[in-house]
């Protein structure tokens, strides 16, 4: 039987010659002429379609990897170079190369074109015909700083709800989204993260979701176009699939993931369904990778006839499918050691890499987990001291950093702006070198390292020649407190127009000394992020040696005064009994307390500071912000809804009886100096209620000095929120509280504030209120004889009215010392340096008023050190130590009714003085307690 008869059904046909000839004729005629195919099972090799070309280069893309053109180090001028730019010469820099390729001391750095041609010693004859010349003088110069992690212009500042596209709420899965599309160009935030040297930013969607969509990497510098597209580093093709073909080198594209509390708020989900969405998602993505796979197998085989009309993709999940294709830099926002393992075994279930985890609290107690991500661990990015504001950052750990990268991991500092600004990105990498990171990796954490690692490390990151114009020279070392950019170059463009510069000290050109912190570290680690913050022992008194200075406060009024106890080169002595010191001096002048029966404590260069006072945050109220059992809640707002009648009327709240002791903030801020915390009721409403004052090292309030005063101040917040009546009502009510209309203990408390008994502090970052407070008080002084102690707290622009707020004797309370345009009643800010000649406490001191400082969320008050001596840094010798030491201890003491005048806390300072990077607290002297806490 033939092959043929066996392919009609096994007939026979019988074999006349014309019957063969005409079938045989009749066959070629329909295979030819009505297309169908051939029976071999290669005939389909012959009908190449018209469009194959098209088809062929579809499929020679799938294959192509991200990365620079091959001869883009050999540039001559940058994409983002801006004609008529003038070159610039930078002579005699100290300029720190990147990563650990060392400092150039002494050298040059020519700029043309939007690239760094040159670095080291530069001759006439590598000099173009015009060009602009900066004499560094040493200065320091890094590399631009990239921020890995930030919401600028899609959370944009002042906070509206007309420029708020973080995130998209239709879905938990969305790699189809954009961060791009809803970047808002006009963001107060840009110019000031461009003056605290920051020059790229990743711009990532929010954590919503489980997958936020596609970032963006953007430099910061205003185009001529003035659109979000202008600003983007290396535009991805999908970015606009017209601009540019396909077989180019692609750009690296970049993606936001999420797990955790953050989706599954949103979404009321649980873990188990945000991992089952991204199962769901990326299986969706490999049945359309396997698809296009096979597609493009069949058309490199030539078997056109058995492939679809049209290539399997599909918009929604392109983005999704080239993250299997390795061409995606996938971030991603997550916590805990339960949400790294179900992503790494994602990875490995589906065959891609995560770039980095992002907040990561728990990644340095696992990193031989991380280490079994598909392909190669997970870069690491980071608070420095960010923590415990929900229950997965509650194991955070400032000793992170450097525990990740002594475990060969690399280590990114961010600011997840504008939760940190990130005008400050780089005083993260600052305390995460104090804290023990090394050198070089707290540097390249904010500048080597995220370029690398976001795929462009052949343009970003080093100060090299070829590279991107993109550096910073800065007034000090980096990594010296308080650093500021005297200029910012992006593009080879000068970003600062006119800065303002304050010489600092030789001192502060050097690498800083910090302290060892071994022990802590391994502790951290030990006890699985949770260590005991309680004291190691107490003791009633003790002597403590080679001490420089001590700090005391002043017998006559409420300041500190200074007292060196270096005689002849030897440090002196002080000694402390039942928690007071009663000798300070030369060993020989203390030798008759000395007689060897008291705990010695050797300082080393040491010093002993008055105890610092917190204010702003719920600190002994809240324990984990968003965890409402740990907390002890917030107050009755009576002007926007009823108080329950068994409150009574006029009732009115005490901090006092809701106070928790030994929260870890607390306790951190103890172990940093904070030995009073004065705390008011937590309020979403006008009336605030009663703050109290507590000793922050105490075990619970009936121990000796837990309770430093029941009730310190009278709180009410005047705000122009949504929820809130209009100001003018809220000033009404306040009105006439004070004038005696209020009742039961509301208005008592309330006559007591008008009677100048109790402050009365009220919360208000606008300049307007602030005068209308003015004018009230004027008004109730002449109508009921009113005698207000009238303490702001916030003051955003308290310096427009500063002149007249001295005159009035009314205080300040700094929340955010280094000022940040957060909210519209809040914009007009004073920035400080480079921005403007003066900070904001500077200026305000210098119109005669008392200021304090302040923080907005517990997990600030350790650091309560750091932001006094940044007031003093920044003021270049015009505050001093003193000055600046008064503003977190008896200056807020002042405007909040606490006086510790005759039971004053002593904190000592080992290794240097107060605000020396080489100090750390190493005890606290208590009055109130009558006793030293050995920490």
């Amino acid at each position: 039987m033939s092959k043929l008869a066996e392919q009609v059904g096994g007939l026979r046909v019988r074999q006349n010659p014309k019957t063969t000839l005409l079938l045989v004729v009749s066959f070629f005629i329909t295979t030819t002429f009505f297309g169908i195919p051939l029976l071999s099972k290669h005939s389909k090799l012959h009908h190449r379609p018209l469009h194959a070309d098209e088809i062929l280069s579809k499929c020679k893309a799938l294959h192509i990897k991200p990365g620079p053109p091959k001869d883009f180090a050999s540039r001559t001028a940058s994409d983002r170079y801006v004609p008529g730019t003038n070159a610039t010469l930078i002579r005699n820099a100290t300029i720190w190369i990147g990563a650990s390729e060392g400092t150039y001391e002494g050298g040059d750095i020519l700029l043309d074109k939007g690239i760094i041609v040159k670095v080291g010693h530069i001759s006439k004859a590598d000099l173009p015909s015009k060009y602009n010349v900066i004499n560094a003088n040493g200065a320091w110069i890094t590399p631009g700083i990239f921020d890995m992690h930030s919401h600028i212009g899609v959370y944009s500042a002042p906070d509206l709800q007309g420029a708020s596209d973080g995130n998209s709420l239709k879905g938990t899965i969305g790699p189809w989204l954009r961060s791009i599309d809803g970047l808002n160009t006009h963001d107060d935030s840009f110019p000031l993260s461009i003056s605290g040297g920051v020059t790229t930013s990743l711009i990532l969607p929010g954590s919503a979701n489980a997958i936020g969509g596609q970032a963006y990497a953007i430099k910061l510098r205003p185009t001529s176009e003035r659109s979000p597209s202008s600003m983007v580093l290396e535009p991805p093709f999908t970015l606009n699939s017209s601009a540019t073909s396909p077989l180019l080198p692609h750009r690296w594209r970049h993606m936001k993931h999420g797990i955790g509390e953050n989706p599954s708020r949103v979404y009321g989900d649980t873990r188990l369904d945000t991992q089952w969405a991204f199962r769901q998602a990326y299986n969706e993505a490999r049945k359309i990778k396997i698809e296009q796979d096979d597609f493009c197998a069949k058309v490199d085989a030539g078997l056109w006839g058995d492939i679809p009309a049209e290539f399997p993709e599909d918009l929604q999940w392109e983005a999704l499918v080239d993250v299997l294709r390795g061409r995606v830099k996938v971030n991603n926002h997550c916590y805990e050691a339960v949400d790294f393992d179900q992503q790494i075994r994602l990875t490995n279930e589906f065959k891609f890499s995560i770039t980095a985890f992002h907040h990561a609290h728990e990644a340095y107690l696992v990193p031989d987990l991380l280490k079994k991500m598909y392909g190669k661990p997970p870069a690491i990015a980071l608070f420095a001291t960010n923590g415990r504001y929900k229950r997965e950052a509650y194991r955070g750990s400032e000793f992170a950093p450097r525990i990740l990268s002594d475990a060969g991991l690399k280590v990114v500092m961010k600011s997840d702006h504008f939760v940190l600004d990130s005008r400050f990105l780089l005083y993260e990498a600052q305390q995460a070198h104090f804290y023990g990171l090394d050198h070089d990796e707290a540097l390249a954490s904010v500048t080597t390292t995220p370029a690398e690692l976001q795929g462009f490390g052949h343009r970003l990151g080093y100060v090299k020649a070829g590279y991107d114009a993109d550096i910073v020279i800065w007034d000090s070392h980096p990594l010296a407190l308080g650093a500021t950019p005297k200029q910012v170059f992006i593009d080879g463009i000068p970003q600062l127009s006119s800065p303002y510069i304050t010489p600092k000290p030789d001192e502060f050109q050097v690498e800083p000394k910090v302290p060892n912190f071994d022990k802590d570290a391994k502790d951290a680690v030990k006890y699985e992020g949770l260590p005991p913050l309680l004291p190691s022992k107490s003791v009633n008194s003790a002597v403590f040696l080679n001490v420089q200075t001590v700090y005391l406060r002043r017998e006559a009024n409420r300041g500190i005064e200074s007292l060196s106890l270096n005689y002849n080169g030897i440090n002196g002595t002080v000694v402390v009994l039942n928690g007071k010191i009663v000798c300070h001096g030369s060993h020989a002048q203390c030798a008759s307390y000395t007689d060897g029966n008291l705990e010695q404590i050797d300082l080393q260069g040491g010093t002993l500071s008055p105890g610092f006072v917190s204010f702003g945050a719920p600190l002994g109220l809240q324990e984990i912000d968003q965890e409402p059992s740990t907390n002890d809640g917030s107050n009755y707002a009576p002007i926007l809804k009823n108080v329950p009648n068994i409150l009574g009327k006029g009732s009115i709240i005490q901090a006092a009886d809701g106070l928790q002791f030994q929260g870890r903030d607390t306790l951190l801020g103890y172990r940093n100096g904070v030995t009073i915390a004065v705390t008011a009721p937590v309020h979403h409403g006008f009336i605030g209620g009663l703050s109290v004052a507590f000793g922050t090292g105490s075990i619970n309030r009936l121990a000796k000095g837990a309770i430093v005063k029941n009730v310190a101040a009278l709180h009410v917040s005047i705000v122009d929120d949504v929820e809130q009546p209009s100001i003018a009502t809220q000033i009404s009510l306040l009105r006439s509280l004070l004038s005696g209309h209020g009742e039961g203990l509301l208005g008592k408390w309330f006559v007591k504030a008008a009677n100048g008994e109790i402050p009365l502090v009220v919360k208000t970052q606008n300049a307007d209120v602030m005068a209308t407070l003015l004018d009230l008080l004027k008004e109730l002084s002449q109508t009921v004889n009113a005698k207000i102690r009238l303490t702001i707290v916030g003051g955003a622009e308290a310096h427009l009215i500063a002149k007249e707020l001295g005159q009035a004797g009314v205080g300040v309370i700094l929340t955010r010392p280094r000022p940040f345009p957060a909210t519209w009643s809040g914009k007009k800010i004073l920035p400080g340096l480079p921005l403007s000649k003066e900070g904001q406490a500077k200026y305000l001191l210098s119109h005669n008023v008392t200021v304090g400082l302040g923080i907005e969320e517990s997990w600030q008050a350790r650091n309560a050190w750091f932001d006094a001596a940044w007031v003093a840094i920044e003021a270049g010798g015009s505050v001093d130590k003193e000055t600046a030491l008064s503003l977190i201890s008896s200056n807020v003491e002042y405007l909040l009714g606490v006086d510790v005048q005759n039971q004053p806390d002593y904190v000592a300072w080992h290794g240097g003085d107060v605000f020396d990077l080489s100090s750390k607290v190493v005890a606290i002297v208590s009055g109130a307690k009558e006793r030293i806490d050995v920490l």
